[in-house]
């Protein structure tokens, strides 16, 4: 009778879960923001839940847990992406345009608008009532955020004797206040603009910054603009 081995046998490895492979490469944090996104563009945020975010980036219900400590954290985490984009795309339209002030201010202010319009999840995100704390805006890492972008814009202006003196922070919060009322207006399609696509809305947006730099244009600069 044949005697069975008494060597330990050893038990073939199982397949790693998706997401475990997915989070040792360190993916499964941004597949989560990316599912939150989808979600709230889909079905609004009423339907934002961390279960239903995990099911589909297809992780199981616990994943989310590894990075986010509640539905707050993952906005948060939206919110920063959102921020940072906008200011990479800011500083990308001002690479393009002409290199005197006014000309970058512009840039400046329509690139924020094409954002919103190209990235409403975010942007709502970034400025809706989610959170217990103030954001602080992020720009990518060592780089300027959007709101320090304007406020160089509006102070080399200023060096420059084409905008009027003063202040710089309280001119670009005059700067900020129209072209993010303007985004709001394109992100809930209160403009007819908002439904003819981004031709029609980088249009509106360069009429309706060159108009904000002229109220802000110095008195005595008379036509010595360089934003045509």
């Amino acid at each position: 009778m044949a005697t069975r081995s008494k060597r330990t046998l050893k038990e073939t490895p199982k397949e790693p879960p998706a997401e475990k492979a997915r989070y040792h490469h360190g993916d499964l944090r941004q597949a989560l923001v990316d599912a939150a996104v989808a979600l709230i563009s889909e079905e609004g945020f009423g339907a934002l839940t961390l279960r239903e975010v995990a099911r589909r980036a297809g992780v199981t219900h616990a994943a989310p847990y590894r990075h986010f400590t509640d539905k707050e954290a993952l906005l948060e985490a939206v919110a920063i992406e959102g921020f940072r984009t906008m200011a990479r795309e800011m500083r990308e339209r001002m690479a393009t345009a002409p290199q005197g002030p006014l000309d970058q201010l512009s840039a400046a202010g329509v690139a924020y608008v094409l954002f919103a319009v190209r990235h409403p999840p975010h942007f709502r995100v970034m400025f809706g009532p989610h959170f217990r704390h103030p954001l602080k805006p992020e720009g990518p890492p060592g780089e300027e955020d959007a709101f320090a972008l304007l406020v160089r814009g509006i102070a080399s202006g200023q060096a420059a004797g084409l905008l009027r003196a003063g202040d710089p922070r309280a001119l670009t919060l005059t700067a900020w206040s129209l072209v993010h009322g303007l985004a709001s207006l394109f992100v809930d399609r209160q403009l007819e603009e908002a439904v003819k696509g981004l031709e029609a809305a980088e249009a509106l947006a360069i009429v309706q910054t060159r108009l904000l730099i002229s109220g802000l244009a110095n008195p005595g600069a008379g036509g010595n603009s360089d934003s045509r």
